[in-house]
């Protein structure tokens, strides 16, 4: 039996009922729908009926062909961690904001559910990042990040004085707010609003960016995905904190050592559209293109004189 499972941003009512009105089309297709746990009682309050309940967690995608999310980007990060590892791939439809990870809005729900009952999507294999963090010389944490895993000043009033390490060598040193160590997918996240670039998906690339930094010589670089980045918290008074995604933590005191590498294991995104990366950027940014003429256009022109 094909089987899907349900990511929902359950606090939003519309994202529920959206979710619920998905389901019950797929299901009519022979489709089986499990839910998280955590989001199974709003699921109930919309409507939805026949779902199986799985615990919420890594894992929790396991023999699903499909992860879809009905919610913003933190929604879809969220069923990232719980398809990581596994061959379920993530279809976001978007009910937040600018929701850039997303592959539809909620108005294109007709064309989801065909995607989805047709098998007419894509996967893109995206490129993860592993992050470590040494203490002594001892290892006291570890995690991963599909956008980005930032280094950030634990307090307000004092600045992070930190070092940066590529590839076993030193580059800078830097007081700042912190430093953003993006893939390309999170090249349009937080590596965008602190002035990062923005790079194409299939570029395999690691990204850093430093926040604020109080340096002549602080300018964002892009390295090769073999590279290893490496942040050393130091300064008399200076600790850190370390995000990944934005949604999970690590404490990083005085003389903490931050590695970032390429990740062992990637995130699959499901695509239905084949539209190019550069019309996603201007659907998603609403950039200005008036007065653009394409090539079949200019074309056109010319036999017209």
């Amino acid at each position: 039996m094909r089987r899907v499972l349900l990511a929902v941003h359950a606090a939003r009512e519309a994202a529920a009922k959206v979710a619920a009105s998905f389901a019950a089309e797929v299901q009519v297709h022979g489709i089986e729908v499990c839910v998280l746990d955590s989001d199974a009682e709003a699921l109930r309050a919309a409507g939805l009926q026949d779902a199986h309940v799985v615990a919420a967690g890594p894992g929790a995608a396991a023999g699903c062909e499909l992860a879809v999310v009905f919610g913003g980007d933190g929604t879809i990060l969220r069923a990232a961690e719980m398809c990581r590892g596994t061959s379920t791939a993530v279809l976001g439809v978007n009910l937040g904001h600018v929701g850039f990870l997303a592959e539809a809005d909620v108005e294109d729900l007709q064309d989801v559910v065909r995607g989805v009952v047709d098998r007419s999507y894509t996967v893109e294999e995206r490129l993860t990042v592993d992050v470590s963090v040494t203490v002594a010389g001892e290892v006291v944490a570890t995690n991963w990040a599909l956008n980005e895993a930032s280094v950030e000043k634990a307090a307000r009033e004092r600045m992070l004085e930190i070092v940066l390490e590529i590839d076993d060598r030193p580059v800078s040193r830097w007081g700042c707010d912190g430093i953003v160590c993006a893939t390309p997918t999170g090249s349009t996240a937080y590596n965008f609003s602190a002035g990062g670039p923005i790079v194409w998906p299939e570029v395999e690339a690691l990204l850093m960016v430093p926040i604020s930094a109080h340096a002549l010589f602080a300018r964002p670089l892009v390295v090769s995905p073999s590279s290893t980045l490496a942040i050393e918290v130091v300064g008399e008074q200076s600790t850190g904190v370390l995000w990944c995604d934005g949604r999970r933590a690590a404490e990083l005191p005085l003389g903490a050592r931050v590695e970032v590498r390429r990740g062992r294991e990637t995130v699959r995104l499901a695509r239905l559209h084949p539209a190019s990366f550069a019309d996603r950027l201007v659907r998603k940014f609403d950039l200005p293109v008036a007065g653009w003429r394409g090539a079949a256009e200019r074309r056109q022109e010319e036999l017209d004189r």
